[in-house]
């Protein structure tokens, strides 16, 4: 037969592990939750990238030059369909996909940029995330820091040049 005091602090012992539990769970779903917004934060803009340069892999320039954001309706003032070809038709050097490599990526509230290396000529690209539209990226030498990328922060740069190619 049991005495009283054989069950004493069983139930505290109990309870001390459930809230052991209960922190370890929050602070691992807190983790998967970071860990997800950081990996899928630019999805969207990583699709429509591969969006066009599936196009430009398939020659279908015309779509590719749509896909831009230069469409009939909305047509680009400053960078028309011939400068386009120039860029990223048959003859620009632009077209051996297999050869790329992808040489920065900048992270930012606005937008999203990329630079794409074809041997010793490289692409930035900007990727605006208002309206999902390609252009140049204003600052194509610029480097962002591992802390301003966590924060999504690229005060200070210049954003008066959309859809402009650098000079």
């Amino acid at each position: 037969m049991s005495s009283y005091l054989d069950q004493y602090g069983a139930g505290e012992e109990r309870r001390n592990k459930n809230i052991v539990r209960a922190v370890l769970g929050f602070l691992g779903l807190v983790v998967v939750v970071l860990a997800g917004y950081f990996y899928l934060r630019n999805s969207s803009e990583q699709h429509r990238l591969a969006g066009f340069q599936g196009l430009l892999e398939k020659k279908e320039y015309q779509a590719a030059y749509e896909y831009w954001g230069c469409t009939p309706v909305k047509p680009c003032r400053d960078y028309g369909y011939e400068k386009f070809l120039e860029d990223w038709g048959p003859k620009s050097g632009h077209t051996d996909f297999g050869q790329m490599k992808v040489v920065r990526k900048v992270s930012c509230r606005d937008g999203y940029g990329v630079g794409w290396s074809f041997g010793n000529d490289a692409l930035h690209i900007w990727i605006s995330r208002e309206d999902q539209s390609l252009s140049y990226s204003p600052w194509p030498e610029w480097r962002q820091t591992w802390l301003a990328s966590i924060f999504n922060d690229c005060s200070g740069m210049n954003r008066a040049l959309p859809n402009v190619r650098p000079l």
